[in-house]
This record gives structure tokens, C-alpha cells and sequence, in this order.
């Protein structure tokens, strides 16, 4: 009788490639452990150091590129002509938010929830002539909750932001460099969604789950959809719809983002602009000593911006339905001088 003999790579064992095992386990017709093996190999394949980090912050610099004064970096790349390109992608004027909507309560990823205090309310008010109501917000927009642009101040690398910038022109009245003033005109622009949690078949990716290059690539093939200069990156990796099923997990345990091998990616592409349902950085990152790489190359080397904590939930049905990965964007950031940030309302119109 002949012995039979588990086999120690299944994946090589098949001859199969990377994509057919993908393929199969999108099916349901190969089995987990291969699955397993394959992410395992992968991960192998794309480690990274501090020293690569390094290196990429020199490689992907944008610095001097716009000129030693400039302070808008990648948005650079949104030009009259690109803006007027987007706006022809607008064929059924239905728009729809990419913003989560304000999350108010104490959580174990959101500490700092937006305070909403009411200073004029109806109840008990005159009921003749004329009247009215009023409230003021506190938001401590940065974080992984709150909807939120991050300007070119927001991260600094030995000492230094965008373009050479010190760290010192961020005083306790704000930044005199950098700061999300510059961006006081909006952003108008084609929106291409990269829905990661769509192209593995899942309803979400779990913590930690890290995104590549080829990722990005696959999704481009089959979403028939390619990134171009000037364009806004929307990562889906289904973060709100776990949040919504399964309710907050401390950001201690991960969240799924892009490995820092994506951000040669994004610079290949001139990107102006990186947005997701996250971090965009996969948490942990891999990256000993490193904890948010794609942060740094961002908005430190290549100057872009990043849309934080986007809600990608009803953009992905509507986009799938159509069958249409592309749509016009816009944002309009607070007019606040000095800031590093703002909260933030993105919208897609297809």
C-alpha cells in the first residue's frame, strides 16, 4: 500500500503561480493552509528595515521638485487641466460623502470623541417672532476616528517637514509653514477607489492584514482602472464595516493598510493625494522601528497629503454597482492659518 505524504508546500506542490492560488481560494477550492503559506511567503518577500526607510526618504523626495518655497507638494499636480478632465467624469450628478459621520462616544479607539455642546436650543424658546438655535464642536480631529485632511506640517523627519522646512516654524500660534492654509482653495480632482477588501473576496480585512504593490496592481487589471497624476487614492480595506459588526478594537491590535513597499507605488504614479477607511499605514507596520513609514514618505518626502479615516462603506456599493472605480472628487478643508489639519467632508460624484 502505498504511503501517502502530506505535502510540506502545497502551493509548490501544485505548480501553481501566486495568482491561481489566489484564484482558487477566491473559489473556495484550495485550501486554507495554502492560502496561509502563500500571505507567509509574501510577507517573506517583502521585508523591509529602518535602513530601507532610510533610503526611500531620499529616493521618493519630492523636495526643490515645485520650486525651495513651495508649501503645496504633490496638490502640485492637480493643474487646471487635470481638475477640468475630472469634472467630465461627472455623468449622473449623484453624489455621495466619504466622510464617517462624527463618532461622539468614548471608545476604545476613539478617546478623544468630537464634544458637541449646544448654546441655544428650541426647547422653551419664544414660540413668536424670530428665533434660533446654536452649538459649538470641540474636535481632536488627528487620530483614527474622526474624518481628517493631514497637511505637510503634520509629520517631521530628524527635524525637518516637506521641503526642508524646520520643525521649529511649528510654534504654540500654529505653523508658519505647511499648514492646511495652502489647501484654503480645495481640492477638485479624479477619485479612484482601490477597494482591497472587494479584490480578497471578504467584507474586511482583518487587522494587520498588510497591502503591496501587487495588490494594487491586481486591482487596477481588474477593476480596469489605472492611477494617474494628480489623482486622490482611496484604500478600502472594509475597517467601518468591521467596526460596525464587531464593534471598536483597540488600535494596539492593527489595522489593515499598505506595507511600506507601496509608497515607491505611489510616487511611480505621481499621486497627489493618499486617502483610506484607516491609518493608510498597515498597523503593526513590519518595519522594525517604524511605526507609520507611509506617513512619513507621504507627507515628508513626496508631499502629499493624506485623508485619514475615510467611511469607504457607501462609495464601494455605489462604485461596484456601477462598475465604476473612478469619480469626480472634492474637499474643502477648513480656512484655519496654522493648522495642521482639518476635519474633512470628501465627496464623490459620478
Amino acid at each position: 500500500m502505498k504511503r501517502t505524504v502530506p505535502l510540506e508546500n502545497p502551493v509548490a506542490e501544485a505548480g501553481l503561480s501566486r495568482r491561481q492560488v489566489i484564484q482558487r481560494v477566491a473559489a473556495g477550492s484550495f485550501s486554507a493552509a495554502a492560502a496561509s503559506l502563500l500571505q507567509a511567503q509574501t510577507d517573506s518577500s517583502h521585508e523591509s528595515t529602518a535602513e530601507d526607510f532610510v533610503q526611500l526618504m531620499t529616493q521618493l523626495s519630492n523636495w526643490n521638485r515645485w520650486g525651495k518655497d513651495d508649501q503645496l507638494g504633490a496638490i502640485n499636480l492637480i493643474t487646471p487641466k487635470k481638475r477640468k478632465q475630472a469634472v467630465i467624469l461627472v455623468k449622473e450628478g449623484a453624489s455621495f460623502s466619504m466622510a464617517r459621520s462624527a463618532e461622539l462616544e468614548d471608545a476604545v479607539d476613539n478617546r478623544q470623541p468630537i464634544v458637541r455642546k449646544m448654546t441655544r436650543v428650541g426647547v422653551g424658546a419664544p414660540t413668536t417672532g424670530i428665533g434660533g438655535t446654536g452649538d459649538t464642536f470641540f474636535i481632536s480631529y488627528h487620530g483614527y476616528v474622526h474624518t481628517h485632511m493631514d497637511s505637510l506640517c503634520h509629520f517631521l523627519y530628524n527635524g525637518k517637514m516637506y521641503n526642508g522646512y524646520s520643525q521649529d516654524v511649528v510654534t504654540e500660534t500654529g505653523a508658519a509653514n505647511n499648514s492646511i492654509i495652502n489647501f484654503k482653495d480645495g481640492i477638485i480632482t479624479r477619485g479612484v477607489l482601490m477597494d482591497m477588501a472587494r479584490h480578497k473576496g471578504v467584507d474586511y480585512l482583518e487587522p494587520g492584514t498588510r497591502i503591496y504593490p501587487e495588490d494594487l496592481d491586481a486591482w487596477e487589471k481588474k477593476a480596469r482602472v489605472r492611477v494617474g497624476s494628480g489623482d486622490v487614492i482611496f484604500v478600502r480595506t472594509g475597517r467601518w464595516a468591521r467596526r460596525d459588526a464587531k464593534g471598536p478594537w483597540p488600535i494596539s491590535e492593527g489595522l489593515a493598510g499598505l506595507h511600506m513597499s507601496c509608497a515607491k507605488w505611489l510616487h511611480s504614479r505621481d499621486a497627489a493625494i493618499l486617502g483610506g477607511d484607516g491609518a493608510q499605514d498597515v498597523l503593526p507596520s513590519g518595519v522594525a522601528g517604524i511605526s507609520q513609514p507611509i506617513h512619513a514618505l507621504a507627507l515628508v518626502a513626496m508631499g502629499m497629503p493624506i485623508f485619514d479615516n475615510c467611511d469607504l462603506e457607501l462609495i464601494g456599493k455605489e462604485a461596484d454597482r456601477r462598475h465604476r472605480w473612478e469619480f469626480l472628487v472634492t474637499a474643502s478643508p477648513a480656512a484655519v492659518p496654522g493648522a495642521t489639519g482639518s476635519v474633512l467632508n470628501p465627496i464623490a460624484t459620478f
